[in-house]
């Protein structure tokens, strides 16, 4: 897969997904789709990130915006993890890191007084023609739904002028 460039087309993907699905990029043509990719299933920043998109998930429903979460935790994982939060939208098990790379966003990060891989924390907003036209790196949690909202609001102001 090639990796991905703002202004420029996705390659379709396809991915394991929550519920025994397999998701594929193409099964949203038509919706901004945000996929957002955090580092692991159970901890404080990734489960308050994953519980923001939840309570502002109807807010995205009406702007025509699908949202999918991305790591590398296993589908098993992520099922537990997605009834435990009751999150209303998918989340995609990337334990290849087929979609880090395409997304670019495996870094080598400082834990515990050591370097390890990992995710960080990243969204991106593909537009309803497929197209990538917004991405945010090193993401901060607090208030980052409301500014992809923002964002949104804006591309869809653009598609309807």
């Amino acid at each position: 897969m090639t990796q991905v460039t703002i202004n420029q087309p996705v390659t379709d993907f396809e991915a394991p997904a929550t519920g025994d699905k397999t998701i594929k990029l193409s099964d949203y043509a038509g919706q901004f789709v945000l996929i957002y990719f955090y580092p692991r299933d159970n901890t404080a920043g990734c489960t308050q990130q994953a519980q923001n998109f939840r309570d502002a998930h109807a807010q995205f429903t009406a702007l025509n915006t699908v949202i999918l979460g991305v790591s590398r935790d296993s589908v098993r994982s992520h099922d537990r993890f997605k009834a435990k939060q009751e999150l209303p939208f998918d989340l995609l098990a990337d334990q290849n890191e087929a979609l880090c790379q395409t997304f670019e966003v495996i870094k080598i990060k400082p834990m515990y007084g050591k370097e390890v891989r990992g995710i960080d924390r990243s969204s991106f907003l593909i537009n309803p023609d497929g197209v990538l036209v917004k991405q945010w790196r090193k993401v901060k949690v607090a208030n980052h739904c409301d500014e992809l909202l923002q964002a949104i609001k804006h591309f869809a102001a653009d598609k309807l002028a």
